[in-house]
């Protein structure tokens, strides 16, 4: 099979570190890293199987989630195979075709999981401001055309990074010090200029980041003013945790991401480990939580878990 990136002939494999200066302690630290992935491989495959088999949860709502279900499910088989053999076995070689491909599902994935979760933010402006009109506003149609469009976004964006450094010539040594083939730790391979790798991969960051945050945040405000005038406290108080619950692990999803690039390119000076940690916490453990927060804390989802079981 040619390989992805046939002008690129400088190296064909490459070698991950883990987490730089942290060697000693990979047996350790793949034990929380091992129980996130497996809760993230059981709470979204139960999601999932919940929500395709109970028909009340064919909404717009659930739809979203199933999206993001999906997207979580991809991300971090992407990454923590790999991680765990680098943690357990040294299996630290990877080939050039395979860098690239994670790569590219990593960074793609992270955007669309952004762009799901504006849409869910959307869902939930709609449903709590505009109950009356929800399923006229949110038809199939359109929650298809806005999954189409987080997809479409994704690719338009990474698609250019994955071009720029196939065609970059890469040098000796070749150690990726990362835990996963992130974007800026492989560029740091290469021969040729990189500034535009460099530039393109800090605006789109900045731009998925900041408006998508901008976006939901937004929501959200519209959200807690609509509950404010809700008369009842025990309503407030419940709505009051499920935002706050669900912006929690929006933080715990682009604060991460958005800190371990501006460190990498900005202090030199830091631990190489702190960075690298920063990176996998904000592929992990978003992954192992939404099902939990969005799904266990949800009464329909449990509702349609306990029909599908009596079934």
């Amino acid at each position: 099979m040619p390989h992805l990136c046939p002008t690129n002939t400088s190296l064909l494999e490459l070698h991950l570190t883990g987490i730089p200066g942290l060697q000693h302690l990979h047996h350790w630290i793949s034990i929380p890293f091992c129980i996130m992935y497996l809760v993230t491989l059981a709470g979204n495959s139960t999601l999932l199987s919940v929500i395709k088999a109970d028909p009340s949860l064919h909404l717009p709502m659930f739809l979203f989630l199933s999206m993001l279900a999906v997207i979580d499910l991809v991300m971090s088989t992407s990454i923590t195979p790999k991680m765990l053999g680098i943690f357990w076995f040294h299996s630290t070689s990877i080939s050039l075709d395979a860098c690239l491909t994670q790569m590219y599902f990593v960074h793609a994935f992270s955007v669309m999981e952004s762009g799901v979760l504006v849409a869910m933010a959307f869902d939930r402006y709609v449903a709590i401001c505009n109950p009356l009109r929800y399923l006229s506003i949110l038809t199939s149609p359109i929650v298809a055309t806005i999954g189409l469009a987080t997809l479409l976004r994704a690719v338009v964006f990474m698609s250019p990074l994955t071009f720029q450094i196939c065609h970059l010539p890469l040098c000796s040594p070749a150690i990726v010090d990362h835990s996963y083939c992130e974007h800026m730790a492989v560029l740091k391979l290469a021969c040729g200029d990189t500034a535009f790798s460099n530039t393109y991969s800090l605006s789109v960051s900045t731009y998925v980041g900041s408006f998508d945050s901008l976006l939901i945040a937004l929501s959200y405000v519209l959200i807690l003013r609509a509950v404010l005038s809700l008369s009842s406290p025990q309503a407030r108080k419940k709505a009051f945790s499920t935002c706050g619950s669900h912006l929690c692990v929006m933080a715990l999803f682009y604060i991460p991401g958005l800190l371990s690039m501006y460190m990498g390119r900005y202090h030199q000076d830091l631990p190489p480990h702190i960075q690298v940690l920063l990176a996998d916490i904000y592929l992990l453990i978003p992954p192992a939580f939404n099902p939990l927060i969005y799904g266990i804390r949800t009464k329909q989802i449990c509702d349609g878990a306990r029909r599908v079981i009596s079934q």
